[in-house]
């Protein structure tokens, strides 16, 4: 015999939340019912998940098509810097991320400078690719030019 219930939490061996597993009356009876660790799978909870799946499935398409929007705009931006630099094309300075931040809030692109991925400051002339973490897992690539400045 068993009994039907559905995970509120991670339980190894068994499952993930929100997997609806049969287990052995006791196990959830004395462990995972007590602790909160799962919830009698009966219809109106399973209605009650369901609901709740298909919302958090809304939310994250929402969320994947506002930041689908985001990545069009950054990538339709061109970032472009003219700094001082030397005769082999090292720049007296960088380019950091607080001054991408700038460029796109001029373009009118609010992004966290966090969510810029830039492992160290850009210090050479040339076209640069910077990736941009979105949300939902959509990464943006920012093209950035540096240009040597006119003595």
């Amino acid at each position: 015999m068993s009994v039907n219930i559905i995970l509120k939490e991670n339980v190894d061996g068994l499952g993930v939340i929100g997997d609806q597993v049969s287990v052995k009356p006791g196990y959830a009876r004395n462990y995972l019912l007590p602790k909160g660790l799962a919830i009698v799978a009966d219809s109106r909870n399973v209605k009650e998940l369901d609901h709740q799946k298909r919302q958090l499935a809304r939310k994250l398409e929402k969320a994947t098509k506002d930041a689908e929007a985001i990545k069009a705009r950054v990538e339709a931006v061109s970032c472009e810097f003219t700094q001082r630099a030397s005769e082999e094309g090292k720049l007296f300075g960088s380019v950091t991320s607080m001054d991408l931040e700038a460029k796109l809030q001029e373009a009118g692109i609010e992004i966290d400078r966090k969510k810029i991925q830039l492992a160290e400051p850009i210090k050479s002339l040339g076209e640069h690719v910077v990736e941009i973490k979105l949300d939902a897992g959509v990464v943006a690539e920012l093209k950035v030019t540096v240009n040597a400045e006119e003595a």
